[in-house]
C-alpha cells in the first residue's frame, strides 16, 4: 500500500494541469470592446499590485517565524513551513490572476451568449482556483510525508513523532499566510465596499458600480483580493490542516476505542496514508464534477448544486472501498460520510439563513421599512439564531465520528467534509467573478439585460459564498478539535482539569481572543472606510464634472487608500494568533490547552454569527433591489444599504478570519509543544 503513496502527488499535479488548461481556455475567450478592456485592466492592475505588496510584507514576518521554528524547534519543520507558505501564496496568486482575466470575459459572454455562456466562464474561472488549491495542498503534504520517510540527507533517522512535527510545520506556513491574506484582503475589500456604498448609493443616489463613483474600481479590486485570493488561502489552509490533523492523530494514538468496532489497533503508517488517499479521491471527483457544470442551462443554482452532489457521491462510494482496503472495516467510511453529510447540511442551513428565497432574509427586508436600526437588529438576531443547527450538527458529527472510529474518526470526518474542496471553491470563487462582471457591465454602459444576467449570477454567488463559509467553519471546528487532541496526546495530558486555576485562566483568555480579534479587524475596516468615504466626498465636492459625467474620477487614489490601510491594519491581528499561544504555552501546557478549548468554542460561534448575519444583510439589500419592500432608491433600500455595510466586515473580514485563527493557534501549539515541555 505504501507504494501507492507515490501516486498521490501525481494526482495533485494532474489537478494543477487541468487548472492550467482551464486557465488557457479562459484566456482564449473574447474580452469585449475597448472600454471593457480598459476597466478590466484597472481592476487587474490594482489587484496584482496589492497582492505583490501584501506578499512582500508577509514574507518579512514569515522569515522571522521560520527563524524561530528553526532555532527552537527543528530546521526540517522550518523548511516544511516555508513550503507551506509558498504553496499558499502560489494558490492565491494563480487564482486571482485567473479571476481578473475571467471577469471581463464573463461580461462579454453575458452580452453575446446570455446566461449559459457567462455561467460557464465564471465557473471555470473559479474552478482554476479550486483545483490549484487542492492540487498544491495535496502535492505539498504528500511530498513532505514522502521525504520524511526516505531516510536520507537531513531527513535521515526521522521518527514518526518527528514526522508529525515536520508535516505540521507545512500546515503552520499555510495557516500563517492564510490569516494575513484573509485579514488584509478582507480589510481592503470592505473599506472600498463600504465607502462606495455609503457615499455613492446613499448620499449621491447613484447606482452600484456607477463609473462616476471614485471608489468603484477599488471595490471591484477588493472582490478579488478578499473573496478570491484571501478565500483561496483560507480554504488552502483548511484543506491542508484537515489532512495534517488526521496524520498527526494517527501517529499520536496507538489504538482506536470505537463504540461501533470496539478497540482497534491503529497502524500509524496506514492511518497516515488514508487521509492522503481520500484527498486524492476527492480531487478526482472534483475534476469530474467541474465538467458537469457546462453552462447548458439558464438556472445557475441547479448547475452548481449538481457539481457538488456529483463530487460528494463519488467520494462516498470510493471511501467505502478505501476504508475496507486500509482498515478491514467500514469505520473510516462512516466517519467520511458523516463529515460530508454534515458539511452539505451546514451549507444548506447557511443558505436558508442567507438566501433571499427564504423567510429570514425576507423578514430583514421587511424590517428595513422602519429604518436602519430595526434592519440591523433583525440581521444580527438572524446571525445569532443561525448558530443553533450548525453547532448541533457539528456536535452530532463529533459524537458520530467518535462512535464510528474513535478520536481518529473525528479527524477523518474533517477530511471527508473537505474532500470535495476543489468543487466547493470553484462554486465559491465563481461569485466574485460574477460580481466583477456586473461592475464592468455597469461601467461600460452595456444594455440593461446584460446587467440582469450578471446580477442573477452574482445573487447565486452570494449564496454559494455563504455555503462555502459554512463548509469552512464546520471543518475548522473538527480540524481544530483533532489538532487539540493531538496536542493533548503529545503533551501527555489525559484530561484538561477545569478545577485548576491555570486551566480556567487559559479558557477565559481563549474565549476572549476571538472577541479581541474581531474587534481589531472590524475597527480596521472602519478606519480604512472612513478614509475612503472622505476621499470620495472630496472628489465629488471639488470636481463637479464627475457627477455630470464630463470628468473622470481619480480611481487610483482610492485604490491606494485601501491598499495602504489594509497592509497597515492586518499586522496586529495576525501577530496575535502566533504570539498568544506561545506566551501561554511557556507558562503552562495545561493553560494552553484551556486557551485552545475556549478559543474553539467562542471562535466557531462568532464565525457563524458574523458570516451569516453579513450574508443575510447583503441579500436583504438585493431582495429589495429586485422591487420588493419599496425597491431601489426607497427609504427601506437606504436602510438595507446601511445594514449591508455593517455586515460587510462581518461576512468578509472578521467572520471568515476566525476560522483560520482557531486553527492557526492550535497548529502553533502543536509545533511549539517541544519548547513548552
Amino acid at each position: 500500500m505504501e507504494n501507492i503513496l507515490y501516486a498521490v502527488p501525481v494526482i495533485g499535479v494532474v489537478a494543477l494541469v487541468v487548472a492550467l488548461m482551464l486557465k488557457g481556455w479562459i484566456g482564449k475567450q473574447d474580452e469585449g470592446n475597448d472600454r471593457m478592456k480598459e476597466i478590466s485592466g484597472y481592476i487587474r492592475e490594482g489587484a496584482m499590485a496589492f497582492l505583490g505588496r501584501e506578499y512582500k510584507m508577509v514574507a518579512a514576518f514569515a522569515v522571522a517565524l521560520l527563524l524561530i521554528v528553526a532555532i527552537f524547534i527543528d530546521v526540517k519543520a522550518a523548511i516544511a513551513c516555508l513550503f507551506g507558505a509558498a504553496f499558499s501564496v502560489l494558490a492565491g496568486y494563480i487564482g486571482m490572476k485567473t479571476a481578473t482575466d475571467a471577469n471581463v470575459r464573463t461580461t462579454n459572454a453575458a452580452s453575446k451568449g446570455g446566461m449559459p455562456a457567462a455561467l460557464k466562464i465564471a465557473f471555470r474561472g473559479g474552478a482554476v482556483m479550486g483545483l490549484c488549491v487542492v492540487g498544491l495542498g495535496l502535492l505539498g503534504v504528500s511530498v513532505v510525508f514522502i521525504i520524511c520517510n526516505l531516510d536520507t540527507g537531513i531527513f535521515a533517522n526521522i521518527t514518526l513523532d518527528n514526522c508529525a512535527t515536520i508535516i505540521t510545520g507545512f500546515s503552520l506556513g499555510a495557516s500563517f499566510v492564510a490569516l494575513f491574506g484573509r485579514v488584509g484582503g478582507g480589510i481592503y475589500t470592505k473599506a472600498a465596499d463600504v465607502g462606495a456604498d455609503l457615499v455613492g448609493k446613499v448620499e449621491a443616489g447613484i447606482p452600484e458600480d456607477d463609473p462616476r463613483n471614485p471608489a468603484v474600481i477599488a471595490d471591484n479590486v477588493g472582490d478579488n483580493v478578499g473573496d478570491v485570493a484571501g478565500m483561496g488561502s483560507d480554504l488552502f489552509e483548511s484543506y491542508v490542516g484537515s489532512i495534517v490533523s488526521a496524520i498527526t492523530l494517527a501517529i499520536a494514538i496507538p489504538t482506536i476505542n470505537s463504540g461501533f468496532l470496539g478497540e482497534v489497533t491503529l497502524d500509524p503508517v496506514t492511518g497516515s496514508l488514508f487521509p492522503l488517499f481520500l484527498a486524492a479521491i476527492g480531487i478526482v471527483a472534483s475534476i469530474i464534477a467541474v465538467f458537469f457544470v457546462n453552462g447548458k442551462t439558464n438556472n445557475p443554482a441547479s448547475q452548481l448544486n449538481l457539481g457538488t452532489y456529483i463530487s460528494s457521491a463519488i467520494v462516498i462510494v470510493a471511501s467505502f472501498f478505501l476504508s475496507q482496503a486500509c482498515f478491514g472495516n467500514i469505520g473510516a467510511f462512516v466517519a467520511v460520510v458523516i463529515g460530508l453529510v454534515v458539511g452539505v447540511a451546514i451549507g444548506k442551513i447557511t443558505e436558508f439563513y442567507t438566501s433571499g428565497d427564504f423567510k429570514p432574509v425576507k423578514e430583514i427586508a421587511q424590517q428595513c421599512e422602519t429604518g436602519s436600526a430595526t434592519c440591523i437588529i433583525s440581521g444580527f438576531a438572524t446571525g445569532l439564531t443561525s448558530t443553533v443547527f450548525p453547532l448541533l450538527l457539528i456536535a452530532i458529527a463529533i459524537l458520530g465520528a467518535y462512535y464510528a472510529f474513535g478520536l481518529y474518526g473525528i479527524a477523518i470526518a474533517a477530511v471527508g467534509m473537505l474532500s470535495t474542496t476543489g468543487i466547493v471553491i470553484a462554486v465559491d470563487a465563481y461569485g466574485p467573478i460574477s460580481d466583477n462582471a456586473g461592475g464592468i457591465a455597469e461601467m461600460s454602459e452595456l444594455p440593461e439585460e446584460v446587467r440582469e444576467i450578471t446580477d442573477t449570477l452574482d445573487s447565486v454567488g452570494n449564496t454559494t459564498a455563504a455555503v462555502g463559509k459554512g463548509f469552512a467553519v464546520g471543518s475548522a471546528a473538527l480540524t481544530a478539535l483533532a489538532l487539540f487532541v493531538s496536542y493533548s496526546q503529545i503533551a501527555g495530558l489525559q484530561s484538561i482539569d477545569l478545577l485548576k486555576p491555570e486551566v480556567v485562566a487559559g479558557l477565559l483568555i481563549g474565549g476572549m481572543l476571538p472577541m479581541l480579534f474581531s474587534a481589531l479587524t472590524m475597527n480596521s475596516v472602519g478606519k480604512a472606510a472612513n478614509q475612503m468615504i472622505e476621499e470620495v466626498r472630496k472628489q465629488f465636492r471639488e470636481f463637479p464634472g464627475i457627477m455630470e459625467g464630463t470628468q473622470k474620477p481619480d480611481y487610483a487614489r482610492c485604490v491606494d487608500i485601501s491598499t495602504g490601510a489594509a497592509l497597515k491594519e492586518m499586522l496586529l491581528p495576525g501577530a496575535l494568533a502566533v504570539i498568544c499561544p506561545i506566551l501561554v504555552g511557556l507558562y503552562s501546557a495545561e493553560a494552553l490547552g484551556g486557551m485552545l478549548a475556549g478559543s474553539l468554542v467562542v471562535g466557531v460561534l462568532m464565525a457563524i454569527t458574523m458570516s451569516n448575519a453579513g450574508g443575510a444583510w447583503d441579500n436583504a439589500k438585493k431582495y429589495i433591489e429586485t422591487g420588493h419592500n419599496g425597491g431601489k432608491g426607497s427609504e427601506p433600500h437606504k436602510a438595507a444599504v446601511v445594514g449591508d455595510t455593517v455586515g460587510d466586515p462581518f461576512k468578509d473580514t472578521s467572520g471568515p478570519s476566525l476560522n483560520i485563527l482557531i486553527k492557526l493557534m492550535t497548529v502553533v501549539a502543536v509545533v511549539f509543544l517541544p519548547l513548552f515541555l
